[in-house]
């Protein structure tokens, strides 16, 4: 691979109108041709405590305080001084070179939004030094997936103004007989459910995320909305399609009791885990992610328990794509799924490292964007790359989601007519796909 020629950042929107860091890198090249890679970081709003810190400015005079010069800065000065001049293939030495130059914990002298816009674009330019796509050079040469897509129809919590407690309400085709046509499938779903919403007249503005974020009576009214548009749109629920809910418990979590604020109740672990069971137990649910809080480890211990052979136990909020976090939940028996986020973590090396040791667990695998996107379809290319199996991109609306799946149609076309999709194979052995 040819050496690092140039680094550049800068200041650009994301999809809620905040800043965030688009890092470009140049490396040598051949006769005219210079190799050039583009990455652009995604932000989250519903964040866990154990994130990579993510650097803002704090001046309210610019973007309400979140504003992003100082990292861009970084990337500018001292990391464009570390990794220009190094090979840019090498993405595991540039990687552990940009978190010796931080040298905290968390990433948070420099950003992880500074480091993860270094280590992305790298992976970009040394594919482009290649002539690969990226989801081919970032292979490993095991066998690759479409994975499952993980889509939103509602929304509540912090990405729908808390109209609902929980975060959102997805489908999941497992059914469908290629990545195409589940999107066509989810695709239907959301057009039936915009149907039901306005016939029952309830608002249709949408979530950070770009489902739908209506105010409804109860996190089981959604439920059942969810599946009428299912059945709406001529597809099973239960067969072709499933339900998955992200609950992000740490949200109306007080550090005792779990407040339900759209239900007016207030639960202990114990009968949070037993309520979530309950749901699971009377409808399609295939997935459940973040029942309990991030560091309510007895909560989840009790809630894998009850529900792991039945539907995927998912961890976003307690894992953060941490793998000494992930171990713990091994060795503790917790959880039996994790997202990957790799802004959550800061580097792609350790984001690749954190789902290989999942996968090594046994752990179901779902790579994720954030609620603030960008026209950066990165993860779409992960997630093929390491055929993680499942994807939560976030509703079929809005560009920022759309460049993902669309790019999966373009990986899906490269691959051919036999291109390979998940499907059911992801949730083997759960008896939620034999009720």
């Amino acid at each position: 691979m040819p050496a690092i020629t140039s680094v550049i950042a800068r200041e650009v929107l994301d999809s809620r109108g905040y800043p965030t860091v688009e890092v470009e890198i140049a490396c040598e090249g051949n006769g005219d041709h210079t190799p050039v890679g583009r990455a652009i970081v995604p932000s989250g709003a519903s964040t866990g405590s154990h994130e990579a810190h993510e650097l803002r400015d704090g001046d309210p005079a610019r973007y309400e305080g979140r504003g992003v010069l100082r990292a861009v800065a970084n990337v500018n000065s001292e990391i464009a001084d570390l990794v220009i001049g190094m090979d840019a293939g090498e993405q595991a030495e540039i990687d552990r070179a940009l978190i010796a130059l931080d040298g905290t914990p968390n990433k948070s002298r420099l950003g992880a939004n500074a480091i993860l816009g270094v280590s992305l674009a790298c992976a970009h330019t040394a594919a482009a030094a290649a002539g690969e796509p990226l989801f081919r050079y970032l292979n490993d040469g095991s066998p690759m997936t479409m994975p499952v897509p993980m889509v939103n129809i509602i929304s509540g919590g912090l990405h729908a103004g808390r109209q609902l407690d929980f975060q959102d309400y997805l489908v999941v085709p497992v059914g469908a007989p290629n990545y195409r046509e589940a999107l066509r499938w989810v695709a239907t779903i959301r057009f039936k459910a915009l149907e039901i919403l306005q016939e029952e007249g309830h608002s249709v503005l949408l979530a950070d995320e770009g489902g739908f974020g209506p105010a409804l009576a109860s996190n089981e009214e959604a439920i059942g909305l969810v599946l009428r548009a299912t059945e709406r749109a001529g597809l099973r629920p239960g067969s072709d399609v499933f339900i998955a809910l992200d609950v992000a418990a740490q949200h109306f979590f007080d550090g005792d009791s779990y407040q339900l604020a759209s239900e007016g109740r207030s639960l202990s672990a114990a009968q949070m885990s037993d309520w979530l069971a309950d749901l699971a137990g009377r409808y399609p649910i295939i997935s459940m992610e973040d029942g309990m809080a991030e560091d309510d480890w007895a909560g989840w211990a009790q809630h894998t328990a009850s529900l792991a052979g039945r539907l995927q136990v998912l961890g976003d909020d307690l894992f953060t794509t941490n793998i000494s976090r992930l171990r713990r939940g091994i060795d503790a028996g917790i959880a039996n799924a994790i997202l990957i986020k790799i802004n959550q973590i800061g580097t792609l090396t350790e984001a690749f490292e954190t789902l290989a040791a999942a996968r090594e667990a046994g752990y179901r695998t779902i790579v994720s964007a954030r609620s603030g996107e960008t026209e950066d379809s990165s993860v779409a290319d992960i997630a093929v790359a390491t055929a993680a199996g499942q994807i939560k991109i976030g509703s079929t609306a809005r560009s920022s989601r759309l460049s993902k799946y669309n790019q999966l149609l373009r990986i899906e076309e490269a691959f051919g007519e036999d291109a390979p999709y998940a499907g059911k194979s992801v949730f083997a052995g759960l008896s939620a796909l034999t009720v």
